[in-house]
């Protein structure tokens, strides 16, 4: 997996994504959800406490779930997330943080998740 932990412009807002990449991206509930919940959020966020997240927005969430969650969002979702350059995980803290491509979603995000607000 590609790991991007460099200084970058966060809030700018000229990166944008291929129409490919943001349905892919948008495809799977817990990917839209982990975007959805991070453009809430202001700064990095662990991996565990967003893999939480995920697990309680799917119900009542056990050990054994949250585990698996973990997993299918290590080796599934975050990959594509940093390699389509929305996300970016530092490894030695555990964290992610939006890239600014990641603004280009948010409209989408808004839609998918407008109960949520």
């Amino acid at each position: 997996m590609k790991t991007d932990i460099t200084d970058g412009d966060a809030t700018g807002t000229e990166a944008t994504l291929p129409p490919d990449t943001v349905f892919e991206l948008l495809l799977e509930e817990q990917r839209r959800y982990a975007l959805y919940y991070l453009s809430r959020k202001v700064g990095a966020v662990s991996v565990e406490e967003l893999v939480d997240r995920i697990a309680h927005r799917e119900g009542q969430p056990t050990r054994e779930r949250i585990d698996q969650i973990g997993v299918e969002f290590h080796h599934n979702h975050l990959r594509k997330l940093v390699d389509s350059n929305v996300l970016r995980y530092d490894t030695n803290a555990g964290t992610v943080e939006r890239r600014a491509a990641a603004s280009t979603l948010d409209p989408y995000l808004e839609l998918a998740f407008v109960t949520d607000l």
